[in-house]
């Protein structure tokens, strides 16, 4: 007896804390979660007033008895998870699984990791707080009785192995609505129009551009015509300064947002990242929706922008939380010791944490001051008018540290150029003006970063769920995450020139080949995801209605208030759910997601899409057919999309382009794209290649270069073990059965004996596997 016993969820957050503590403490992890649900009979007792049934997990029976054991041994256990609702209720099933004596368990919470904070966070211990834990078992039990309930009418109506939840749905509706639109979007040309002007007396040359687009090619011939003979000078300046203000520093939303935009981060590797920096110190908890500063570190920041760029630069703010339904008391993200300019660790580490630290000083310093100049030009023979705007900055301000990015990547007008020294009605001389033929985009699909944002402004979800709630819909295939090539297009260009001011008598028209309409990184809806999202809506609306999603968002906060009581809460949603379910499953018809393209031509068989077993498809004669053919959709093709001609087009697949080493040669579109097949081995073609063009030579190469890139990758086997060592993407490794394991360091790969490898595979520790799962917490 004698010895503290302090339980927290992560290895990394224990090794940290463990610092700051002396020999009279132990420091231990539960590994996220110890218990949870039971899989079996959904477990909740919804007879019993929806009492959850929690089991302890398999993996985690063997931490559960070493925790037991310590604790009885223990003078006092201190629950230290973090303090948001899931912390709490790890710290409750941590105290109802061990069985703790309430009188020796305290329950303390910190939101950094620096000694201060643990120290005093043991000096002032608290109870467990059973609302935030009953707001969390609402949390829980709804979604387990939505996706229990709910995933088994879309195995009837739709395809076997679906399954749905909440907030997800939510979410996948946001996307496919967003696709909708897009298609039924009409891009249409207009010509816009840009001017270069000479200052009389200067020799700066001046870009602006016309305050009009034109819709057609002879709309913009004729205002190019009437520029030929015209005077142009200055018909306006305006000049005022103006004040530009830093943002409020990171909250989880913003966090992720910005990562997306600076750093290209996905929403689940930048709170991987976040949760690393903060498990070693580094930063204050990522999971907030609060913009606040502590008084601590607000006066650490003053004194620190003080000290490196002087006392004008400092205004101490404290920011509003605008986000719908913030909850959350912590800090904003912060780095827990703003005078740390560079951490220790990999590239990735260094650039989100150097994100944080500059957005949480840039928010206390003072606006930036610039002044903008905008000038308007004129000419004698149209109506029209040329705009040019520039911005000089007086005083830099928060600039000096930070600006903040934004979504929109295609504004095209928001150019400045650098102006001299002007004056109303100074002749502008033309150099160049060109009316170049663009065409309306139709909106942009969402990134994982404008996903969260929408998210946040419809309180769907809470800081804790943005990044799982992505990664689910994702893992599901109801999304992908796709680049859109976009659409080739010419072009054209009229131009008129000037010389020494005098505009040439004729007008140089040419033609340009480009791109239009491509999207990098955007999450698309597949059809899979869009038949279910269209079945929800349909018969589930209120389940994918988003004031619905906000409003039980609200329901949770106010039973962390104390305001509601949990299972009441969740019976007034069950009830009228569970009727709507049994009277989906009395229906017995299939939603039907077949559309019909047309007929061949060659066989006069009827042409239609659908949705497999094994997914999306295209089918060549009717389901009674006895010679039916079948053709996968390529990615990014969806149901909805394609066409007669394209589904023609993939039943020329497979192919078969000779042979080689007497076995045939075959290219084919499979679920996860182009292949070629040879000796029972399947090669991806790769995105330089077509599977309607490529020819025999190239495709040998390609086996053979797959045959070469696997003799690389086997660098050891011992069959009777069933082991193998492999070659990764980080190195060498040991794999048996599915599972991966690590080689230590100081271990050649090439020199290991069976002996070594059966010794780091009973080494659970260094399993490659285990150690991604152990990660999120």
């Amino acid at each position: 007896m004698g010895e503290n016993l302090v339980i927290v969820e992560s290895p990394a957050k224990a090794k940290t804390i463990g610092k700051f503590l002396g020999n009279d403490y132990i420091v231990k992890s539960s590994f996220g979660h110890i218990r949870d649900l039971a899989k079996k009979n959904l477990g909740i007792d919804i007879e019993n007033g929806f009492k959850p049934k929690y089991v302890v997990s398999p993996d985690k029976k063997k931490i559960v008895t070493e925790l037991k054991s310590l604790a009885k041994e223990a003078s006092i256990v201190w629950l230290a998870s973090d303090e948001d609702r899931e912390g709490e209720a790890i710290a409750w099933h941590l105290f109802d699984t061990l069985k703790l004596d309430p009188a020796k368990t305290r329950r303390i919470v910190f939101h950094e990791i620096t000694k201060d904070a643990i120290l005093n966070a043991i000096k002032n211990p608290r109870d467990i707080d059973i609302n935030l834990v009953n707001a969390q078992q609402a949390r829980r039990v709804l979604d387990r009785l939505v996706g229990f309930e709910l995933s088994p009418v879309l195995w009837r109506k739709i395809k076997p192995k679906l399954s749905a939840g909440r907030v997800q749905s939510a979410a996948l509706k946001l996307i496919v609505d967003k696709e909708r639109d897009i298609l039924k979007f009409k891009s249409k040309p207009y010509y816009k129009v840009d001017g270069y002007f000479i200052p009389e007396g200067t020799k700066t040359k001046v870009k602006s551009s016309l305050d009009k687009k034109f819709n057609t090619k002879e709309e913009a011939q004729n205002f190019l015509e009437k520029c030929q003979n015209s005077i142009f000078n200055i018909a306006g300046i305006d000049t005022k300064e103006a004040t530009k203000y830093p943002a409020p520093p990171f909250t989880t939303s913003s966090l992720q947002q910005e990562a997306a935009r600076k750093c290209g981060f996905s929403v689940s590797q930048t709170m991987s990242i976040a949760q690393k920096l903060y498990e070693e110190g580094r930063i204050t908890y990522m999971r907030t929706d609060s913009t606040n500063l502590s008084k601590l570190a607000l006066g650490t920041t003053k004194e620190y922008i003080t000290n490196t760029f002087g006392p004008e630069y400092s205004k101490t703010r404290q920011y509003q939380t605008h986000s719908k339904g913030a909850q959350e008391a912590h800090e904003a993200i912060r780095p827990t010791f703003v005078n740390v300019e560079e951490i220790e660790g990999n590239g990735a580490e260094k650039r989100l944490y150097d994100l944080i630290r500059k957005r949480t000083i840039a928010s206390q310093m003072a606006e930036a001051k610039v002044e903008k100049t905008k000038i308007t030009i004129g000419g004698s023979s149209f109506s029209e008018k040329f705009h040019a705007q520039a911005e000089q900055i007086i005083f830099d301000g928060f600039l000096k540290v930070y600006i903040e990015s934004n979504d929109d990547d295609n504004n095209e007008d928001d150019e400045t150029t650098l102006l001299p020294i002007l004056s109303d009605k100074q002749k502008m001389i033309g150099s160049e003006i060109s009316a170049t033929e663009k065409y309306t985009l139709h909106p942009a699909r969402y990134t994982e970063a404008s996903l969260v944002k929408k998210m946040e402004e419809l309180g769907i979800g809470r800081p804790s769920t943005y990044a799982p709630t992505i990664s689910t819909i994702i893992k599901r295939e109801y999304v992908t995450k796709a680049s859109k090539m976009g659409e080739p297009r010419d072009v054209s260009i009229l131009k008129l020139s000037f010389d020494n001011g005098i505009a040439n008598p004729s007008i140089e028209e040419k033609t340009k080949r480009e791109t239009v309409g491509s999207e990098k990184g955007k999450l698309c809806p597949e059809d899979i995801g869009m038949a279910v999202s269209d079945y929800l809506s349909d018969h589930f609306d209120y389940i994918v209605d988003y004031n619905f999603t906000a409003n039980v968002e609200e329901s949770f906060d106010k039973i962390a208030a104390g305001k509601l009581v949990w299972n009441s809460s969740i019976s007034d949603f069950y009830t009228p759910f569970h009727k709507k379910i049994e009277g989906a499953l009395e229906d017995t018809n299939h939603v039907d997601t077949s559309r019909v393209l047309g007929v061949d031509p060659k066989t006069g068989k009827q042409v239609l899409a659908r949705i497999g077993k094994f997914g999306p498809l295209v089918q060549l004669g009717l389901p009674d057919d006895k010679e039916k053919q079948f053709a996968s959709l390529p990615k990014g093709v969806l149901i909805e999309t394609i066409t007669l001609d394209d589904a023609l087009e993939l039943f020329k697949l497979p192919r078969n382009l000779g042979q080689f080493e007497d076995k045939d040669v075959i290219v084919n579109n499979g679920r996860f794209g182009p292949y070629v097949r040879h000796n029972n081995k399947f090669v991806s073609i790769g995105k330089d290649n077509d599977p309607f063009t490529i020819d025999l030579p190239t495709a040998i190469q390609l086996i053979l270069d797959y045959r070469e890139k696997e003799i690389k990758k086997h660098i050891k086997e011992f069959p009777e073990e069933g082991i193998e060592i492999l070659n990764g993407r980080y190195g060498p490794y040991i794999k048996q059965a599915k599972k991966n394991y690590k080689i230590p360091k100081g271990k050649v790969a090439e020199d290991l004996t069976l002996d070594e490898c059966l010794e780091i595979i009973s080494q659970p520790k260094e399993s490659v596997t285990k150690r991604k799962k152990k990660s999120k917490k």
